[in-house]
């Protein structure tokens, strides 16, 4: 567990010495550094790609100059000192990512689905594969090269299969499997690169499970999610997961475990955002996906409304105010739970939402209601005591 300390107090203490707290320093800003070039060396690369694809345009051209990239990036690499290994990383990683994106866009041009998206999904395992072999060879100079064109592969492979899904406007059950298979691929690639950005990113498909995403329009950033009670319950079991994993498994999955746990919690609040403000007929979305199927023939908007009206009158539906009251509960038990285990990430984030919540009950619910905020107020002066004498007969 990562844990943060002050330590100038613990050398005034006597806890540690000075020299022990300079050596934590430096390697606390060596990590730091080194996040942030690999950090600056993959969105450098993926930015490069992406112009030089929209440059060229065409994709033979794009494959070509690709491989062009990759031949001369494999070259440095293999004669060049450690000084200008990275020039070889870059041009090498630039390559791979044209010559897929190229192959990806040629495939989705000349072929019809679903060949133009299963072709990309068999290719991106064929580069996935041997790119596992490459990271794991234990040649200092491969290990980065491998791991990147590992993760090309991969998201090959899931753009490919997703394009197929979306030409075939399939609902139901077939894109929520997808989007487990997406999310298991990711948490698979992030523990085994040991990228934590990785396993937080799986978070993504997996709330897709349920439709839980985000869209963007002119100046707009949304995020919806049309079953927030499912999709709670969802993030719950997850973290519980994680939190599971966290105590059975080494340090090194535990961290993985970790971030994934603090995700789902961050996209659990956000569905209780949602819940507090329009609250939720449960199970309408998924009930009436056929109904709602735009593609299919004979759609009636007076039709799917009326159907949604006659399942809401016969459903579970939960008011605005029980999400609320539920959430702020929710917030101050992971509050304290996170602060008696010492998880900042998770601390930071309920306190986060929980200036998030005020917020938004006091402009949309309890803005007009006072005698609320003095129950709630006066609730939480013993809440507070209370938290004080468990910690001091538990710490």
């Amino acid at each position: 567990m990562a844990v943060l300390a002050d330590l100038n107090g613990l050398v005034a203490d006597g806890v540690i010495t000075a020299a022990q707290a300079h050596v934590m320093r430096e390697r606390s800003r060596s990590a730091m550094v080194a996040l942030v070039i690999r950090l600056l060396l993959c969105g450098g690369v993926l930015a490069a790609a992406a112009g030089f694809v929209a440059w060229l345009q065409d994709p033979v051209s794009v494959a070509l100059a690709g491989f062009l990239f990759l031949l001369g990036g494999a070259v440095v690499l293999a004669v060049a000192g450690p000084l200008w290994r990275m020039f070889g990383h870059a041009a090498a990683l630039i390559g791979a990512v044209m010559l897929t994106g190229g192959g990806l866009v040629e495939a989705l041009r000349s072929f019809p689905q679903p060949e133009a998206g299963l072709l990309p999904a068999a290719a991106g395992l064929l580069i996935a594969l041997p790119a596992a072999l490459l990271y794991r060879s234990g040649s200092e100079r491969m290990t980065f090269l491998g791991g990147f064109l590992l993760l090309i592969g991969l998201g090959l492979h899931l753009t490919g299969l997703g394009s197929v899904l979306i030409d075939q406007e399939r609902g139901g059950v077939i894109p929520m499997l997808f989007s487990l298979y997406a999310t298991l691929i990711l948490l698979g690639a992030g523990w085994f690169l040991d990228l934590r950005l990785i396993t937080a990113l799986a978070i993504v498909p997996f709330a897709q499970v349920l439709h839980t995403g985000t869209d963007y329009f002119h100046a707009v950033f949304v995020f919806y999610s049309p079953e927030p009670a499912l999709s709670i319950l969802q993030m719950a079991l997850g973290m519980g997961l994680a939190f599971w994993l966290m105590r059975i498994r080494p340090e090194r999955d535990a961290r993985h475990a970790g971030i994934f746990a603090v995700m789902a919690f961050i996209v659990a609040n956000l569905c209780f955002l949602v819940g507090s403000l329009w609250g939720d007929v449960v199970g309408d979305t998924l009930a009436l996906w056929r109904v709602y199927d735009r593609g299919a023939d004979g759609f009636s908007w007076s039709a799917a409304e009326e159907a949604r009206r006659a399942y809401e009158a016969r459903a579970l539906v939960i008011p605005e105010s029980v999400f609320a009251a539920v959430w702020a509960l929710v917030l101050a038990a992971c509050a304290i739970g996170a602060a008696r285990m010492l998880h900042r990430g998770l601390f930071n984030t309920a306190l986060t939402f929980g200036a998030i919540h005020a917020y938004t009950q006091v402009f949309e619910s309890f803005g007009d209601q006072p005698l609320a905020w003095i129950i709630g107020g006066l609730a939480a002066i013993p809440l507070a005591w209370g938290i004080w004498r468990l910690n001091q007969q538990f710490g």
